[in-house]
């Protein structure tokens, strides 16, 4: 995909930031040197390239933040899931009628994008979807919560989406 001033989807991954916030990102991508601003930021990816041991960094945050939430029967990476269908994450939780009990289980599913990403953008997508066990909508306390499990929650958000950016635009930087 080549990129182009005229066509404002270019920074669809930016579109709720202050105009001078995407036109610095758009000088950067023009200049060619978002990818050395967000290497020097996150210099390496992670280790978590599977879902056994991704599903044990999910616990593993889970435990430390939200331990009396319920339980999470499977994490996975999940290659269906793309930036294309707006999400990058997704915790669905499920109820069946199994006799006379009403039995619920919660997934949690991370783009495989985040296979290959810096790991502050893999807690910031596994935040936000543990946040959801407890609050469903995107409002304030769901954003409160978030904020409290990773206190940098925004920043690593922001830089996530000129991430994509990057992605999209130019190609993978690692």
């Amino acid at each position: 995909m080549t990129y182009s001033k005229t066509n404002p989807n270019q920074l669809k991954y930016l579109s709720s930031y202050t105009l001078e916030i995407q036109n610095n990102i758009r000088t950067m991508v023009e200049q060619d040197t978002l990818g050395s601003f967000l290497l020097k930021k996150h210099p390496k990816t992670h280790d978590i390239n599977n879902d056994k041991m991704l599903r044990e960094y999910v616990m593993n945050l889970k435990n430390t933040h939200l331990r009396k939430s319920s339980p999470l029967s499977k994490v996975i990476y999940d290659k269906k899931i793309h930036v294309v269908n707006n999400a990058l994450g997704l915790h669905t939780f499920i109820s069946r009628v199994q006799g006379s009990k009403l039995k619920s289980k919660n997934e949690i599913r991370i783009s495989e994008i985040f296979k290959t990403a810096p790991e502050a953008f893999l807690e910031m997508i596994v935040v936000h979807e543990l946040a959801h066990i407890r609050i469903k909508p995107h409002d304030k306390a769901f954003y409160q919560l978030c904020q409290y499990m990773l206190p940098d929650y925004h920043q690593l958000e922001f830089e996530m989406r000129v991430y994509l950016t990057q992605l999209e635009l130019k190609g993978d930087i690692y």
